[in-house]
């Protein structure tokens, strides 16, 4: 299955490198941290779903690191970018071994069935 995105080719020429760079720097911290930590959960202050994320994996024994981008009145834009990067709509993004779990009722299921371990193996 392909995302679909607007094709380059499509951009006017002169947008380009605009649009390519588009909150480069959080992409490429965000792509490090996924690199360098098994578990990595990017958030927001104040979301309730993002702590069920934390706390469900804090109560496994499952080391995570935490990224967090703002609350609901800041920072949003960086927030759009990593919606727009992984197709996923909403917080917290779970990503486990470079892959994108989803949110916090879906790293529950994972953990209900065993997979979340599985995939930390």
């Amino acid at each position: 299955m392909t995302r679909p995105l607007l094709d380059e080719q499509f951009l006017h020429p002169r947008i380009r490198a605009q649009v390519a760079g588009h909150h480069a720097d959080v992409l490429q911290a965000a792509q490090a941290a996924i690199a360098a930590h098994p578990v990595v959960v990017f958030g927001m202050a104040g979301n309730p779903f993002v702590r069920q994320a934390r706390r469900a994996l804090d109560a496994a024994g499952v080391a995570h690191h935490d990224i967090d981008h703002g609350g609901y009145f800041s920072q949003w834009r960086t927030r759009n970018a990593l919606k727009m990067w992984t197709g996923w709509p909403t917080f917290p993004m779970v990503f486990v071994r470079g892959t994108l779990v989803g949110g916090a009722a879906d790293l529950k299921a994972l953990m209900a069935t065993g997979e979340l371990q599985q995939m930390l193996s």
